[in-house]
């Protein structure tokens, strides 16, 4: 069973900086794809970054191209989006996703909240 805890969540003022993690668990993930989408509190669930177990290729949602950054500890199973110059516009729950043959898995959120 495929388990995913996110972590790093946190308040932090426009224009810092925070972290997140996904500790992935309960299988190898060779050729599954990872990924971090959000949710803002009455809308819909949005895509913001995705990256391949193997590293090669990496996605962007448009709104946070050029800010954020998505990346994988092979050794540590984890996956970690390191979020700069963040807005507030960028408050949501944040979820890590891994997907595989068309299965997704989801971690449970971390709630991150940017105030002006």
């Amino acid at each position: 069973q495929v388990q995913l805890v996110e972590a790093g969540g946190g308040l932090v003022q426009a224009g810092g900086s925070l972290r997140l993690s996904c500790a992935a668990s309960g299988r190898t993930f060779d050729n599954y794809v990872m990924g971090w989408f959000r949710q803002a509190p009455g809308k819909e669930r949005d895509f913001v970054a995705a990256i391949r177990w193997s590293g090669i290729g990496t996605k962007y949602g448009d709104s946070v191209k050029g800010r954020f950054t998505i990346s994988r500890d092979i050794a540590k199973n984890t996956v970690y989006l390191q979020m700069n110059s963040l807005k507030p516009e960028d408050t949501a729950v944040y979820y890590c996703k891994a997907r595989r043959f068309g299965l997704d898995y989801w971690g449970k959120g971390t709630l991150v909240t940017v105030s002006s």
